[in-house]
């Protein structure tokens, strides 16, 4: 390295970095200026980005101090003194997100909207939710009771878990108990019809954790036992996948098989539980799971803040942002073919997209600039247009109902030389973009699964077609995923 370069000063480590990235998404959250429900978006997405922090970064980290690395970084630390920083550094972020939590809940009361714990239910509630529980939660329930006929069970990645003790009044032996709490198929806030929650005739949106309603109904999971205790935790495990550069052919199922083992999970980076949880406990779980202490956070309030994205949906409009409403590049506006369809301009007033990109370039600025009358409606001609010929195009992240992939497919089935480079390592969208590349060959595309060795960022479409018997190339490079 140049001397000039060397100085380690000049250098910010990676993962701190990002720490500072992040506690700047958490900082949209505490300004005031943000409407209370797009707060509690702010600190879901905090909370989201920190699990993948921990299943990504800091899971290879600790592998680095588990293999016995000591190389430090350009920034001149060890993997172990990375590690520590990061925890020193999470802490009192997310100390600050529980505070700002409760702060929430205050200021959402005042708007009617009332996030509440079991014990703070009037009897209707409580009757209803206790209802609710008997017919939509209890039947999926599995719960598992740990001695020497029933090993520590598996606690897969970010679970929401309850941890108890029960015991049986006969013989008052004490025995540990753990619940899992249903996530992907259920809410992770049961709202309660407004007519048990109404005060003085005031309609009020009333939601409760599930969590809480499956903790204080553990007594019909455990008939004849008596709770002692319950308390939550969640682990986040080691979701990195390893791949050695592999022939092409065997990525996708190389691919498949690492996030099989992904859904399982890793090695144990992180271990959330409740505050008060009793060091008998703890020690049971971090024991039961091979758990340092470096690994584990106490949380003073809910657990997996991530799931807040939930309120999104409450109809509150004013506790959220106005919408943005994009709008058509003015070279577009007579471009579009639906609106010719609709009978919006005139045949003769429309111009196709092609004519306009061929007398100058075109800059466009999402959201400012509507992407489906931009970049989809450039992609979606072209899979129209007799006179293309070809379409080749990279893929990195698609939407699950994409209009670009439907317009690749019309494009093969009219006949067009179509290629998608689909890249299957992207992170955490792995399996949607193996689903999306057999589709696709299904429908007659060529697809490639991304460069040996490397991932394929870009975004990049070519489109050739043939004016007066020449063939022409017309480009779209952009930042954003399509």
């Amino acid at each position: 390295m140049d001397k000039d370069f060397a100085t380690e000063k000049l250098y910010l480590n990676r993962e701190l970095s990002w720490i500072n990235f992040n506690k700047r998404v958490l900082e949209q959250a505490f300004d005031p200026r943000t409407p209370l429900l797009e707060q509690a978006k702010f600190s879901a997405i905090f909370s989201n980005n920190l699990d993948e922090f921990f299943m990504v970064r800091v899971a290879s980290l600790k592998s680095q101090v588990e293999a016995g690395v000591t190389k430090k970084s350009e920034d001149g630390q060890t993997p172990t003194e990375q590690l520590k920083r990061i925890r020193n550094q999470i802490i009192p972020l997310v100390d600050k997100q529980q505070e700002h939590y409760l702060k929430l809940k205050n200021q959402l009361k005042k708007e009617k909207i009332n996030l509440l714990n079991y014990n703070e239910l009037d009897k209707r509630e409580r009757r209803w939710i206790d209802n609710y529980f008997s017919t939509a939660i209890f039947p999926v329930l599995t719960p598992l009771a740990v001695d020497p006929a029933h090993p520590f069970p598996f606690v897969s990645n970010l679970s929401l878990n309850i941890a108890a003790f029960i015991s049986d009044p006969e013989t008052s032996q004490i025995q540990f108990a753990r619940v899992k709490v249903p996530q992907k198929t259920m809410s992770r806030f049961i709202a309660i019809p407004t007519d048990y929650s109404q005060k003085d005739d005031q309609p009020i949106k009333s939601l409760v954790a599930i969590e809480e309603v499956v903790a204080f109904n553990l007594h019909l999971l455990f008939p004849g036992m008596k709770i002692e205790s319950h308390y939550f935790f969640r682990v986040t495990r080691d979701a990195d996948l390893e791949l050695r550069d592999i022939e092409a052919d065997d990525l996708m199922i190389a691919l498949e098989e690492g996030l099989r083992k992904r859904r399982m999970g890793g090695e144990v980076v992180r271990i959330e539980v409740s505050h008060n949880m009793p060091e008998n406990l703890l020690n049971l779980l971090m024991d039961g799971m091979d758990i340092q202490e470096a690994d584990l956070y106490k949380i003073n309030n809910l657990i997996g803040l991530d799931e807040l994205f939930e309120l999104m949906k409450l109809e509150a409009s004013h506790l959220k942002f106005s919408p943005h409403n994009g709008s058509t590049l003015k070279e577009l506006k007579n471009s579009q073919r639906g609106l010719l369809e609709d009978g919006s301009i005139k045949k003769e007033e429309f111009q196709s997209i092609f004519s306009i990109i061929k007398r100058k370039d075109l800059l466009v600025h999402h959201p400012y600039d509507l992407f489906s009358t931009s970049v989809e409606e450039f992609i979606k001609q072209s899979a129209d247009d007799p006179s293309v010929m070809a379409i080749k195009m990279t893929l990195y992240r698609v939407s699950k109902d994409s209009q670009i992939i439907a317009a690749l497919i019309r494009a093969a089935e009219n006949g067009k030389q179509v290629m998608a480079l689909v890249e299957l390592k992207a992170r955490f969208d792995e399996d949607n973009n193996i689903q999306w590349a057999r589709h696709l060959e299904q429908s007659g595309v060529h697809v490639v699964y991304g460069v040996l060795g490397l991932k394929t960022h870009t975004k990049i479409t070519l489109v050739i077609r043939k004016e007066k018997s020449r063939l022409r190339s017309y480009f779209h490079i952009g930042t954003g995923n399509y």
